[in-house]
């Protein structure tokens, strides 16, 4: 990169670029001066109803969040960012109205989602548009490989981080190699390729499936799965699992008193807290949580406690790092154009995100590399507060190693990138 399409960050500062400042310091108020210019739009889709409307609600919060204390601090280059919210509902509803966002709201980006498919689709729209897309909480390798895209780019980890970072944890606990795991998973794009990995995985490890069980989206009721599971008499249970699912599950799992361990390859915490103590259980993998010990998390962590009443979850955690990377390379660039933000994006630019060491995209397939955690739900009478029912690995990988160690590989992810 030339140093006229990335000046340094002194540069930028002493020419009057605020947003600098708010990145380092997330909970940042002081304003640095009136922005001008026309507003940068940004849109954001995620879902805001159904079984992944609880995230989503999370996931909006975090992205104003974001763009309010960016304004706060004077903008982007001089301009304020005006955040457009929109629930993306389904596939199909998601492509239209990414489409409506580049054609009639002229954003700049777009951020957000959770469901793999709804993804897909945004993604798709957002190259013909050549329009910068960050997804923040669709896990599908596929995503990253076979439906790789120029202009998408994955702040969410990939099915395959999930499971290689608690798959970690599990091995410690002696739980894979010899072991018949009993999984459940969620009938729709993100768990098929969630149980492909896992096998993958699993049968890596010297283990075996002793059943697996496809669960509609829909479903509340698993007491016919519970009874299959006693029946089945399985080393672990493992959920594939997605939204509220997980909640319905574990509320459930509880009440039949089933004594097999219970472990899962996808997670958010928001869940753990919808399931409540006593009723969460089992060893989950993140990307982070609220007790990540950093300047910038507990600044994070304080804000939207502040804001909402309560501390951000994982979900949270992407969006308002969405924002502010998008914020980032448009300040840097000092521009929002599409192609000149892919090429800040895969150029190896680095990012506070929160945890001890910085992210960056991977250029072969956009993934974000950062680190992970693994966390284990604590007995019930440990648990102190409604928020804190669990304990948590250090970050992974190690600070030894190299942070790429749980990303897909090249051969694993497969990606030819289009657009």
């Amino acid at each position: 990169m030339t140093q006229d399409t990335h000046p340094t960050r002194r540069r930028l500062v002493q020419g009057g670029l605020a947003v600098g400042a708010a990145l380092a310091m997330p909970a940042i108020g002081r304003a640095q001066g009136g922005a001008t210019g026309a507003p940068i739009r940004i849109g954001h889709l995620t879902p805001r109803t159904g079984f992944l409307g609880p995230l989503g609600e999370y996931a909006v919060a975090a992205a104003q969040l974001a763009t309010e204390e960016i304004n706060a601090a004077g903008g982007i280059n001089g301009r304020k960012v005006e955040l457009l919210t929109e629930d993306s509902v389904n596939p199909q509803t998601a492509s239209s109205k990414a489409e409506r966002y580049i054609e009639r709201d002229k954003v700049s980006a777009i951020v957000g989602e959770i469901s793999s498919a709804s993804a897909l689709a945004i993604g798709q729209v957002a190259t013909r548009g050549k329009t910068v897309f960050l997804n923040t909480g669709a896990n599908s390798d596929a995503l990253r490989g076979q439906d790789c895209k120029r202009f998408m780019f994955h702040v969410e980890g990939a099915n395959s981080m999930y499971v290689k970072a608690v798959g970690r944890s599990l091995v410690e606990k002696g739980l894979v190699k010899g072991k018949r795991w009993y999984s459940l998973t969620a009938d729709y794009a993100f768990g098929h390729d969630l149980l492909k990995v896992a096998k993958g995985f699993m049968q890596g490890q010297g283990g075996t499936f002793a059943a697996d069980e496809l669960v509609p989206t829909d479903a509340t009721d698993f007491s016919a799965y519970l009874i299959k599971i006693r029946q089945a008499k399985p080393d672990v249970v493992i959920s594939n699992l997605a939204g509220n699912q997980i909640t319905n599950f574990l509320k459930q799992y509880a009440e039949y008193g089933l004594p097999f361990p219970v472990a899962g390859f996808g997670f958010d915490t928001a869940l753990a807290w919808g399931a409540g103590a006593g009723n969460f259980a089992g060893t989950w993998p993140c990307l982070w949580h609220h007790k990540v010990d950093t300047p910038s998390a507990k600044a994070f962590v304080a804000a939207f406690t502040k804001k909402l009443g309560k501390p951000p979850e994982n979900q949270a955690w992407g969006d308002y790092n969405a924002v502010r990377i998008v914020a980032q390379a448009m300040a840097e660039t000092k521009s929002t154009e599409g192609p000149a933000l892919v090429s800040y994006l895969e150029g190896g630019a680095k990012f506070d995100v929160l945890k001890p060491r910085q992210g960056y995209f991977r250029p072969r397939d956009h993934q974000l590399i950062s680190e992970m955690y693994a966390i284990t739900a604590l007995p019930a009478d440990q648990v102190k507060d409604k928020w804190d029912l669990f304990t948590s690995t250090p970050a992974l990988p190690g600070p030894n190693e190299d942070m790429e160690v749980l990303a897909p590989t090249a051969e694993e992810a497969g990606c030819r990138m289009e657009g």
